[in-house]
């Protein structure tokens, strides 16, 4: 379902990170908030009569949680127990120094689980990868940028070596985009000579990361985490469920797969407007119209909202 927005008084960057919890939504982005500097809780939406339906969540349930973490935008959603997250998506965490790096890793990773323990390695002085509590995954690092979060695909098992065609293809989708490093492993190396042993690139002016990784991994992309695009007209929207959905597959309600396996939502502005209109009924018929939806019809939306 679309429920990406953040509030017109919030910031709100094009592309936004959405994680899909069973019922913690609200405990998680509490957590994070607590766990990373400059960052904040935002605006809650809930779960209606109509919203509940398809969901088995009860009416008056927190639905959505807003959250800026370190500067980045993301969303936390309650859905239920459907999907579990994956390794294939997690975020990086760009640290000044060692102890911001021991500081995060200590309280993020408690009561999670360690896949590459704190240490030196040869792309970083200080880093780890992990999963924390919840089962987000993470990469805390000593890193000379400012301090920032980068979400990071990974691609493996039938995906491996995609990295780079994805990479270029979301630059090439979205505008204020390019590519930053590419860089591919070499024979000899741990990883399949040719595939991308790190890649950076920026979408929207926000940066992400991408990368292969052989070995005998279990997980894929899944819904668990998916990429909100904020649109604010019908063309956008237009725009960019053509691009996104070319080779890959329509799901419902703005959601939707590209042909790598990584899932969007392609969600107008306005959507969150109207849910959050302050007569229950517009917001109702808003919502009753917008679960009948693949692709979301801003038009259609609008009569919806007043009562035609």
């Amino acid at each position: 379902m679309a429920f990406g927005n953040l509030s017109e008084a919030e910031p709100m960057h094009k592309i936004v990170p959405c994680l899909w919890f069973d019922q913690q939504a609200v405990e998680a982005a509490r957590f994070y908030a607590s766990v990373f500097p400059k960052s904040k809780v935002g605006r809650k939406s809930y779960y209606d009569e109509e919203s509940s339906k398809p969901s088995g969540m009860k009416p008056g349930t927190v639905l959505t949680v807003s959250m800026t973490l370190m500067g980045q935008d993301f969303m936390a959603m309650n859905g239920g127990p459907v999907f579990k997250f994956s390794e294939a998506v997690s975020f990086f965490v760009h640290c000044r120094t060692a102890r911001e790096v021991d500081r995060i890793f200590k309280k993020l990773s408690h009561k999670g689980e360690i896949m590459m323990p704190l240490g030196s390695y040869p792309f970083s002085e200080r880093y780890a990868f992990f999963k924390d509590r919840f089962g987000v995954a993470w990469q805390v690092m000593l890193s000379k940028d400012k301090p920032h979060i980068t979400p990071c695909l990974l691609f493996v098992g039938k995906s491996l070596g995609k990295a780079e065609a994805a990479a270029r293809y979301y630059a090439a989708v979205f505008k204020r985009s390019r590519i930053r490093t590419m860089s591919l492993y070499k024979k000899g190396e741990d990883g399949k000579p040719g595939t991308v042993k790190f890649s950076s690139f920026l979408i929207e002016g926000q940066e992400f990361a991408a990368m292969d990784g052989a070995g005998p991994h279990k997980f894929a992309f899944n819904e668990s985490i998916s990429f909100v695009v904020n649109c604010k007209t019908q063309a956008e929207v237009d725009y960019y469920w053509k691009k996104l959905t070319k080779g890959g597959k329509v799901v419902q309600c703005g959601w939707l797969k590209d042909r790598f396996g990584v899932s969007w939502q392609v969600v107008p502005t306005i959507l969150d407007e109207m849910l959050m209109d302050k007569d229950p009924e517009k917001a109702l018929r808003v919502m009753a119209a917008m679960l009948k939806m693949k692709k979301i019809d801003i038009a259609a939306l609008k009569k919806a909202y007043e009562g035609k």
